[in-house]
């Protein structure tokens, strides 16, 4: 089964999960939200395992940029439209999804 891996390749926790799997031996799909945002229905894929406050990250340049922490809003539409805002990278196994590097969650996994 192949891991899929959303991020951007700027970021070092995209490029050190990427190589724990590829280390490993395990065929990565890598996706870049800088090219290509995240659809619908891999959301909602994503949502089963992870939390919509995990998904959001508080702390990047996007968030304080669109001023997210004086505002409501739907999660689900703004990751959509602005896929830079989710914490990376997102790792998908099968039904199971993480949210940020998370290499001890991911040797469960792949037992």
């Amino acid at each position: 089964m192949n891991v899929q891996i959303f991020g951007i390749k700027k970021s070092n926790d995209t490029r050190s999960t990427e190589r724990y799997f590829k280390e490993r031996g395990i065929p990565v799909h890598f996706v870049d939200l800088s090219e290509k945002e995240i659809s619908r229905g891999e959301l909602v894929g994503i949502k089963r395992s992870v939390s919509s406050d995990e998904l959001i990250d508080k702390e990047c340049k996007e968030y304080k940029k669109l001023n997210l922490a004086y505002m409501q809003y739907d999660v689900d539409t703004v990751i959509l439209e602005n896929p830079l805002l989710v914490k990376m990278p997102i790792v998908r196994y099968g039904e199971k999804a993480s949210c940020g590097y998370k290499p001890e969650l991911w040797k469960e996994w792949l037992k």
